[in-house]
């Protein structure tokens, strides 16, 4: 089993660096040029790497934290060649990264597993218009099922028809059902549904959709609490989950769409999808570090697979480790 597990970590591995290549080559040149002809890291190459970290999205405060970092570990240290920066750069901001929020880093755990219960696991998902929100939930269906759960898919944003039917469509792809109502339906009455429909037949994990918009916080706080407060009629433990979808190639967008919807609703879960076509994958570490709320996973490809659990060390090692 051991075995298996090391192979498979490494397929994932490889899949990261992959979808990380964009930002890890401009990261790269940036960190080249902040220590060149410099044989040790010193003032100005942390002044250089500041502004490396800021023009890749991993935005001011975070930054900040980690030139402190930095400034501290050298004076710590006397002496700190610019060829050990890149091993640096990584215990410092992966130790960031854990001391923000207390999770396992062991890249052996198990995936898309659900705490065992009589009741369903319910993920609801939230996120504006674009982000690819549908393509996750479509995606964890997948991924989930393959793990061994029973799911079931709620199709909760009946604001627009494109959305139930792509939520079908991937529903079909991953084998598992979909409840829907027609479009212009209420969205609560859709998610209590598929909560009771999911508790009646003995299912893992529920996952909802809801509809992809943030210009009346108001109404969409209004919307969310009816929805949640539905479904804990069936299981008074839901949701479980409120997962906040964000693209990453908006880089800051990305950050501040997380902060409005947080003040929105009780998100207790971030993934962050798009990591593969954009240079702007830094905007990861701020998020983490400036949300308090853990990424839970990445999407780094338009395969089923290429969204991965997130696991801190290795995207922290694929970034700035040297290949």
């Amino acid at each position: 089993m051991g075995f298996f597990k090391k192979i498979f970590s490494r397929e994932k591995k490889e899949k990261l660096d992959t979808g990380l290549q964009k930002t890890k080559t401009g990261v790269w040149d940036k960190i080249s040029r902040a220590v060149a002809g410099k044989s040790k890291v010193d003032d100005e190459v942390l002044d250089n790497l500041e502004e490396a970290f800021i023009t890749s999205d991993v935005g001011v405060e975070t930054t900040l934290k980690i030139i402190k970092r930095l400034e501290d570990r050298v004076a710590r240290d006397k002496y700190v060649s610019s060829s050990e920066l890149n091993e640096l750069l990584c215990d410092e901001v992966t130790d960031l990264l854990a001391e923000d929020i207390s999770r396992s880093e062991s890249s052996d755990s198990a995936d898309f597993e659900v705490p065992e219960s009589d009741d369903p696991y319910v993920i609801m998902v939230v996120g504006v218009n674009g982000v690819g929100k549908t393509t996750t939930i479509g995606k964890l269906a997948c991924q989930y099922a393959k793990a061994g759960n029973k799911v079931v898919l709620g199709a909760a944003d009946t604001f627009r028809a494109a959305s139930i039917e792509q939520l079908e469509v991937w529903g079909e792809r991953a084998g598992v059902p979909v409840v829907k109502q027609k479009m212009g339906s209420d969205p609560a009455a859709v998610a209590f549904d598929t909560v009771q429909s999911a508790k009646a037949h003995g299912a893992d994990v529920v996952i909802i959709d809801t509809a992809g918009r943030l210009h009346n916080k108001v109404g969409l706080m209004n919307e969310l609490t009816k929805i949640k407060n539905v479904m804990k009629r069936v299981v008074p433990s839901a949701p479980h989950e409120i997962l906040l979808v964000l693209d990453g190639s908006t880089g800051q967008n990305a950050y501040e769409q997380a902060r409005q919807f947080a003040a929105a609703t009780d998100v207790n879960a971030l993934a962050v999808t798009k990591l593969d076509g954009t240079a702007k994958g830094g905007v990861v570490i701020g998020i983490s570090d400036q949300m308090k709320i853990p990424v839970k996973y990445i999407g780094i490809g338009e395969g089923i697979e290429d969204l991965q659990i997130f696991n801190p060390r290795e995207f922290v090692r694929s970034l700035f480790a040297k290949d």
